[in-house]
């Protein structure tokens, strides 16, 4: 992979986390306590969403109806990069709210 394509794989990496964090911070009560992480396993990336214990269930939605979606939203820019993204929503416990 020549200088120019690592580089714009981690632009889009960053891209995605991005994203991620900017749907969530939208979502939240707490958007200071948004906190979005990238983890390369073997053939995908997982980008772990990190909120306040309050705002779980904001990110979730109703019967998982937002994470679903972000999911999708996740998977249709992975396309187009032609690399797998995965998503894990996670309360922070850490953050009092």
């Amino acid at each position: 992979m020549t200088q120019s394509a690592q580089s714009a794989g981690v632009d889009s990496y960053a891209n995605m986390i991005e994203l991620v964090s900017d749907i969530a911070r939208a979502l939240v009560d707490f958007p200071e306590s948004v906190s979005v992480e990238a983890f390369n396993e073997e053939e995908a990336t997982v980008i772990r969403l990190r909120v306040a214990a309050s705002d779980i269930g904001k990110v979730i939605g109703k019967q998982g109806r937002t994470a679903r979606s972000m999911r999708t939203i996740l998977a249709a820019a992975s396309m187009k990069m032609k690399h797998r993204f995965a998503l894990d929503i996670v309360e922070d416990h850490s953050t009092q709210a």
